[in-house]
């Protein structure tokens, strides 16, 4: 999966997770990898949405990605001659619930973005590193994985790789491009020191941001801006497509920039364009509910 489709080292690790934790129930119930059957990968499915054990049902979405990471497992067994058949066949996991993401406001986007204060190097960082995310929709991935060479500041454009190792450019915004000046002019050397690091984003140390440094970097600064609850590092990416799409951007270049495969995915941001609409109409219309005065 690494080498033939390119998949990211989180999606190979939830995979890994899977398949060990498939095993271990057909230890369980006296069953083998090799001779497993449709109705034992169907139990394995159900208790997961049954919940065992102490742990909660898993979600819908955990389900699908169990189901699939089977059901590529088995066919790659099936074409390597390993096994006669394949029991994923008829496999099905529970549809996902098709729930709106959450998206910021402007003003809010604007309250988060003004929370890093100061002139430290890592006020500094973080300004550039929220400007660039709402800039560009990235991915916290993406955005960790940044590169000093993907950025163009003179061009204003950059090169993000997303899943499956996937490249593309996208424009970037004035604001960012002045907090990304800074940061590599006064910040970053600051930080790196004498180290040679070429990741664009650094923790305190000079090496590499993390995954987990980047949420807690986004995290203290929606607590400090009055957003604590509302907002995960991936907010930024939906904020980013939802106010792209109410200005008026077209879907089309909206995928190509938020990196997606099929544009069913970035459909999801017209229905939640068109909610925020009716939102606005329905409290300001003044015939828009049931007893307004006539």
């Amino acid at each position: 999966m690494e080498l033939e489709r390119g998949l990211s080292r989180n999606t190979l690790g939830a995979y890994r997770t899977d398949l060990m934790q498939f095993g271990l129930y057909l230890d369980e119930i006296g069953a083998n990898l090799l001779t497993a059957r449709h109705s034992e990968l169907a139990g394995f499915l159900d208790q997961l949405t049954r919940g065992s054990s102490g742990r909660a049902p898993a979600a819908a979405a955990t389900l699908q990605r169990k189901t699939a990471c089977l059901r590529s497992f088995y066919r790659h067994l099936r074409r390597e001659e390993v096994v006669a058949h394949d029991p994923t066949a008829d496999l099905r996991a529970p549809r996902k619930s098709r729930r709106l993401p959450k998206v910021l406001s402007r003003d809010q986007v604007t309250m988060l973005l003004s929370a890093p204060q100061g002139s430290t190097p890592a006020a500094q960082r973080d300004r550039a590193l929220l400007e660039l995310m709402y800039a560009c929709g990235l991915r916290a991935s993406e955005a960790t994985g940044l590169l000093v060479g993907d950025i163009d500041l003179d061009e204003g454009v950059m090169r993000a790789r997303g899943k499956g190792s996937k490249e593309r450019l996208i424009p970037v915004g004035s604001a960012a491009v002045t907090a990304l000046r800074i940061y590599l002019e006064l910040a970053r050397p600051k930080m790196v020191g004498i180290g040679d690091e070429e990741h664009l984003f650094v923790n305190q140390r000079g090496g590499a941001l993390t995954r987990q440094g980047l949420y807690k970097i986004v995290q203290g600064h929606a607590r400090a801006a009055g957003l604590a609850g509302l907002m995960s590092p991936h907010t930024l990416r939906h904020s980013f497509a939802t106010h792209l799409l109410a200005g008026g951007c077209d879907l089309r270049a909206l995928q190509e920039m938020l990196g997606h495969a099929d544009i069913a995915t970035t459909q999801i941001y017209t229905h939640l364009t068109a909610e925020r609409l009716k939102d606005q109409y329905f409290s300001a219309h003044p015939r828009a509910t049931i007893g307004s005065a006539a």
